[in-house]
């Protein structure tokens, strides 16, 4: 991979706007770690209920398939929002458009935290979706407008380092201090980070006018005159779907096929969190396309095997692979959407937010039907028949050698 093709790299991302003022370089890191704290606290209010659907379901009297829905419910409505503000936003200041995002996010956990019944929590996970798919698509092209173009690279990581951050650490630290505190104190906790996060942005963020509209004629143009977007949407929605058919129901396939008991669940988690860090650097440093080949041919192993082979230690370490391999899968399908369309990054940024989070709930709603029907061991085995396809489809796309980017993207 060269230099010009990584997904850092300032070369591969759209220019800075004119219109933004020039600033000290601290006040623009100072913004760029406002975004990425606003979009690990999304993510992880998106993605909480994953280490809580046992408590939750037993306080109102649900399934875990039925639980499973406050997965599904956010991560479908994200996947319609993320197209819809971006285009909506269009000449709206970004950064009252942020801020309104990520307060709605966190009055929504507050309201979680405090639900009397189930419809009312499922409705709270709705306004979740609204601020995930957002705030998620704008965020994407942030960086250039926030620091020197030569740091743009760094800061990009940066900012999206908050999506698999908050998947592999701030899931396990919600699903800690729901197992210490209750699930509700986790739910208003995350609240309260949100609120914190709002006030980063209003403090720390410059007024951000629209520079380049997007229109909802040229999501569609990039979809139909660029295979590597294309390929990538496809791809995304492979492993995503894959990914949280079998994580979202991850403490019953802990306690029920490997045996661990249940007071040691979270403790693991973490431990699948700090892999997944790990993973998340280990990825970024590869070429995007090899390395999402990588990621889903070592999940559809490792998914099959947790699936099937019993044992606390067999399980632990299947996990501890499965956070490693996981880790790296953001930080790659935003490689390979910035190296497939380079000048349209927050056309392709949106479609790729909207694929991720349809496919969240995707897994989730394919993860609930195999649990409720056949059982626990049906959830990582429909993840690892998904990985697979996943694996064949970036083998032929990375055989038939697609150009980089085409007239669509500009």
């Amino acid at each position: 991979m060269t230099a010009a093709d990584a997904p850092g790299d300032p070369a591969a991302l759209p220019d800075a706007s004119p219109t933004t003022p020039q600033r000290a370089p601290w006040k623009g890191w100072a913004a760029v770690l406002a975004v990425a704290l606003a979009i690990f606290c999304l993510i992880t209010s998106e993605l909480l209920p994953v280490g809580l659907l046992t408590p939750v379901g037993d306080a109102f009297r649900v399934s875990d398939g039925a639980a499973g829905l406050m997965v599904t419910v956010p991560g479908l409505v994200a996947g319609l929002c993320a197209p819809l503000v971006t285009v909506g936003a269009g000449r709206l200041d970004r950064r009252l458009v942020l801020c309104a995002l990520i307060a709605l996010t966190a009055a929504a956990n507050l309201a979680a935290a405090l639900a009397p019944g189930f419809a009312v929590l499922l409705a709270a996970r709705l306004l979740v979706g609204v601020g995930v798919g957002g705030f998620w698509a704008l965020a994407g092209g942030l960086a250039v407008r926030l620091v020197p173009q030569r740091d743009v690279g760094r800061a990009t990581a940066l900012v999206f380092g908050g999506v698999p951050t908050a998947s592999v650490l701030g899931v396990p630290a919600g699903t800690l201090l729901g197992e210490l505190a209750g699930w509700r104190v986790a739910f208003g906790a995350v609240g309260v980070l949100g609120l914190l996060a709002l006030a980063a942005l209003i403090l720390l963020l410059p007024p951000l006018p629209p520079t380049r509209e997007v229109t909802f004629r040229a999501l569609p143009a990039l979809l139909s005159g660029n295979r590597g977007v294309r390929a990538g949407v496809v791809v995304t929605f492979l492993v995503v779907t894959g990914q949280f058919a079998a994580y979202t129901f991850v403490r019953p396939v802990l306690q029920d096929v490997s045996g661990i008991d249940a007071a040691y669940v979270s403790t693991l988690l973490l431990g699948y969190g700090v892999a997944g860090v790990v993973g998340n650097f280990l990825a970024g440093a590869r070429d995007a396309y090899r390395a999402v080949l990588v990621i889903s041919t070592a999940l559809t192993v490792v998914l099959g095997l947790i699936a099937t082979l019993p044992g606390a230690v067999a399980g632990t370490a299947l996990l501890l692979a499965w956070g490693l391999a996981y880790g790296g899968v953001s930080v790659s399908v935003q490689g390979w959407m910035i190296k497939a369309a380079p000048t349209a990054a927050e056309a392709a940024t949106s479609l790729m937010v909207a694929m991720f989070n349809l496919a969240i709930a995707a897994g989730a709603l394919a993860g609930g039907f195999a649990v409720d029907g056949i059982g626990a061991p049906a959830a990582p085995l429909t993840g690892a028949a998904l990985m697979l396809l996943a694996a064949v489809t970036v083998t032929l796309t990375v055989t038939v050698r697609m150009p980089r980017a085409t007239a669509a993207d500009q």
